[in-house]
């Protein structure tokens, strides 16, 4: 949510920056005549009450017909109190409803642009894997090993699920185990998050309404979680924090849900794009003075996982248009995938400045005693998708898998093989 001084103060710029990700600029014409219509209530019924007070007093010491008179005068203002009301509700739902649209503009410094189409590459680590012979695609090590089972999955729950097996079941604690030392080691704290959350914390995120089509909903009410980031981002909802406890960081832990509903037909083979899937979530809470020097660090920490795998990467810079609500700049990580001879996400790392805090009224209190809107930003470590990554890149001519040096204390075991 954003700040509704900064659109009183901006509407033409801010509408602007909006329409830079595809929002309408009329939601801030709309949210504006709101707010006035809101504040314009709010005083009228303030300084009915007030007059009201007045008259209750008064008429303590009135009597006769003066008394009669003021109590008349007194119904007929509570009167109208009481029909002035549930219009400032009315009008406060649906100012609340607009503001909750309006997503955080882009920085100034992020690319133009209407898709992933418009993307850049920041820069590349490594170069892509060569071999002397022909590699097979993760798909393909995934059956000679025995390693995924999506035949099974679509038997018990539909298109889009997997059974990891075998060595792949142990790779994968050794990748989270990996980021969760790598991270403590740097002073965040783990956590294990509910993976269902209710509305107001779903909205809170950010992930409402804007992206209702991707959630999976319950019939309690509640909303399946596609992110860690979601759970961390509501986890000091409603609380003042204290200057000296800023930065706070955590790494996540979770099982994620995603409909995939803007997928059809895309990435259907393998296990790259799934409605279910773990991974490993960084969320930080920093000063707003902060936040783009927090970014870029989130960004190195993803770089040196990354590194420690020796797998090639390439960090893109997000377009505006391809922004989600709750960022103003983003970077993702593209690993290079030898099977599809082209770099495919493995990571994402947004800035999320207030516009959760806001949300979620996260606010801390400075030295001086005021309070200010905390900043948040949330950063991949790893999701599955480096497994697929490892298995390509990795593989022998000798049809092996050779485990990346870094994760090899945690397999107990250096390579797949049959």
């Amino acid at each position: 949510m954003l700040d509704i001084k900064l659109i009183r103060e901006n509407p033409e710029q801010i509408k602007k920056s909006i329409s830079r990700k595809g929002a309408e600029p009329a939601l801030i014409d709309d949210v504006l005549d709101l707010d006035k219509r809101r504040r314009d209530l709010t005083v009228k019924i303030e300084e009915l009450q007030s007059k009201l007070n007045k008259l209750s007093k008064d008429v303590a010491a009135l009597h006769g017909q003066q008394k009669i008179d003021v109590i008349n005068e007194a119904s007929g203002i509570s009167e109208k109190i009481k029909q002035l009301k549930p219009e400032l509700d009315k009008t406060n739902i649906e100012y609340k409803k607009i503001m909750m649209e309006i997503p955080n503009p882009p920085a100034s410094d992020v690319i133009d642009g209407e898709s992933d189409k418009d993307n850049t590459t920041n820069r590349k680590w490594g170069k892509p894997t060569e071999f002397d012979f022909k590699p097979l695609d993760n798909v393909e090590i995934g059956d000679k090993y025995d390693l995924i089972d999506t035949d099974r999955a679509a038997k018990i729950s539909g298109s889009r699920y997997y059974f990891l097996k075998r060595e792949l079941v142990v790779l994968e604690m050794a990748l989270f185990r990996y980021a969760i030392d790598t991270l403590m080691g740097e002073g965040f704290i783990p956590m294990i998050p509910p993976v269902m959350l209710n509305k107001s914390s779903m909205e809170g995120a950010g992930y409402l309404p804007q992206g209702e089509d991707e959630i999976y909903r319950t019939q309690d009410d509640t909303y399946l979680i596609g992110t860690a980031e979601q759970p961390l981002a509501a986890y000091h909802a409603n609380e003042v924090l204290s200057e000296k406890e800023l930065p706070l960081r955590y790494v996540g832990i979770s099982t994620c849900f995603r409909r995939e509903a803007g997928s059809h037909g895309k990435d259907v083979r393998g296990i790259l794009r799934a409605h279910q899937f773990n991974k490993v979530e960084m969320f930080t809470y920093v000063l707003p003075e902060d936040s783009a020097k927090e970014h870029e660090y989130l960004v190195s920490l993803e770089e040196k996982l990354m590194q420690g795998l020796g797998l090639p990467y390439q960090v893109i810079n997000i377009c505006a248009g391809d922004l989600g609500a709750p960022a103003v700049k983003k970077f993702d990580i593209e690993v290079w995938m030898p099977g599809e001879d082209n770099y495919r996400e493995t990571h994402s790392c947004s800035n999320c400045t207030d516009f959760q805090a806001r949300r979620l009224n996260i606010r801390y209190k400075t030295r001086e005693g005021k309070t200010e809107f905390v900043h948040t930003l949330n950063g991949t470590a790893f999701s599955e998708r480096p497994l697929i990554a490892i298995l390509e890149n990795c593989q022998q001519k000798d049809g092996s898998i050779k485990i990346p040096e870094v994760l090899q204390k945690y397999t107990e075991f250096k390579e797949i093989k049959r």
